[in-house]
């Protein structure tokens, strides 16, 4: 099988890179093209007609995407569309990556793959239009809907938390605010399960059970051994352009019903942790 990764420079693109290794994979980086530019586009995936696309690449800063809706639109969703139109051109399916935002967390329990989406924010927003848009233009494509991802090689949440624990002694961290965490080796490992299995239609893939924003600092800076303490807060006390979700709890079943597992979010940061140490000693 011949695989095109689409966003293989991003933390996700990198781990797919490294993890699928019983596949012809080849990896384009933005680099290599924008996907905002659709004969960039269809010119390479056309020469290379790869039996599967993953498209990893977004524009994922969600504050950015707030005050830049059309670096957003233009990326998250034309430029989604721009790989899909090339994949029905090359006669490839198409695995495109979306988000928990695409929902408005006012439901109070996991969201399954048919609730309604309303996002709050232009991030998700312009991944929900994407993901209309794309399964209208190919019914057979599959979208992974995915949050909180984390990773080496990427800027993250566990990272951005150990580093500011490294000098300071106390930490505010809202707990208003509940999700998946989900590492992105994980991910990366259920995706090309998916593709193995064709799959199609939308799929929820995070690692198992939730947890808030502080929830996951303090276990972050606990299983690291720091002595900072972790306090919790709420969303108000740290105004940010684009409003989140306060429940954007992804549900395992659509990934159940296909026999894939996940290991617990707790499991997956501790080898997380792991790796970076052992990343940062390389160096």
């Amino acid at each position: 099988m011949r695989v095109a990764i689409v966003g293989a420079s991003g933390l996700l693109g990198k781990y797919l890179s490294r993890e699928w290794r019983q596949d012809e994979v080849i990896g384009f980086g933005s680099k290599d093209f924008d996907i905002r530019h659709p004969d960039e586009v269809t010119r390479i995936v056309v020469s290379m007609r790869p039996d599967w696309i993953v498209l990893a690449a977004a524009y994922t800063d969600v504050d950015g995407c707030e005050l830049n809706p059309d670096r957003a639109f233009q990326t998250n969703t034309a430029g989604a569309l721009n790989v899909a139109n090339a994949a029905v051109e090359a006669g490839s399916r198409l695995l495109f990556l979306s988000s928990d935002y695409v929902f408005d967390g006012n439901k109070g329990y996991p969201y399954e793959i048919g609730d309604c989406r309303n996002p709050l924010n232009v991030y998700g927003r312009s991944k929900a239009e994407a993901e209309v848009r794309i399964a209208e233009l190919i019914p057979d494509s599959c979208i992974v809907r995915t949050s909180w991802v984390f990773g080496t090689g990427g800027k993250c949440f566990p990272d951005t938390i150990l580093k500011a624990a490294a000098t300071r002694k106390e930490l505010e961290v809202v707990n208003d605010q509940r999700g998946c965490p989900t590492y992105g080796r994980d991910l990366a490992r259920a995706i090309e399960q998916l593709c193995r299995m064709n799959a199609s239609g939308i799929v929820h893939v995070t690692n198992r059970g939730d947890c808030s924003w502080y929830e996951f600092a303090s276990q972050i800076v606990g299983l690291s051994s720091l002595t900072t303490a972790v306090q919790p807060t709420t969303t108000d006390r740290f105004p940010r352009p684009a409003r989140r979700p306060t429940y954007s709890v992804l549900s395992s079943r659509s990934l159940d019903d296909l026999r894939i597992s996940m290991p617990s979010w707790q499991d997956a940061l501790a080898e997380y942790l792991v790796a970076r140490n052992q990343s940062k000693s390389i160096f």
